[in-house]
Parts: structure tokens; sequence; C-alpha cells
């Protein structure tokens, strides 16, 4: 399964983005799939994962600021980020998981390329 993410950029504090990510060369729909960030210096975080039945999970950093949904007839989940913060600056990575699902890193088999986004203050 290859990966892609695009999205993110530079966004003010308090404004919204959406990242995407494009999976190929495998069955999307029966993958769980997630979101982790790494910022400078830091460990790599988990954001949000999504299981094959389309039920989101998230990090406490995030939650009810960001949603995952997926669309499987394109096979591409999302990452709509809403009331952003500089904290929130990070290089995000999409990632996909045959077997496993949740936060940790080791769950998931597949990793994309980062996309980098940028919170101003």
């Amino acid at each position: 399964v290859q990966l892609q993410a695009s999205g993110g950029g530079l966004v003010q504090a308090g404004g919204s983005t959406k990242l995407s990510c494009a999976a190929s060369g495998g069955t999307f729909s029966f993958y769980a799939m997630a979101w982790f960030r790494q910022a400078p210096g830091k460990e790599r975080e988990f954001v949000a994962g999504i299981r094959t039945a389309g039920a989101p999970y998230y990090g406490d950093s995030v939650k009810g600021r960001f949603t995952i949904f997926r669309d499987d007839a394109k096979s591409t989940v999302y990452l709509q980020m809403n009331s952003l913060k500089p904290e929130d600056t990070a290089v995000y990575s999409c990632a996909a998981a045959k077997f496993g699902w949740g936060s940790p890193s080791s769950s998931y088999d597949y990793w994309g390329r980062g996309t980098q986004v940028t919170v101003s203050s």
C-alpha cells in the first residue's frame, strides 16, 4: 500500500485546514487508517484514527477540534483541523493498518511521507 498525504501549509492560529491521504495498491476499505504528527525535537504523536467500520478515535490534544473521516470509494482519508493552535505545528503523516488499530504507531504497517502544517500565532 502506498500512501500520499497532501494539504497543510501555513495557517493562522484559530484557522482551519484539511489534510488528505490517498492510498493505492491495496483494498483501502480493509485498512484502519490514522494520522500521526511529529514536531521538531518531539516524539511522534497519535492524532486520530478511523477503523474499517468508520468509527473514529482521537488523541486527547485534538479532541473536539479535529475530525477524521474516510471515503472508501476514493481510497482517501481526511483530517479536518479546526481551531488550530501553534502547538499543532508538526509534520503530519498518514498510516494504514491491516489488522491493528489504535494509538500505538507499531499497529500500523504502511506509512506515507509527511506534510508540514505550520500554525502561526
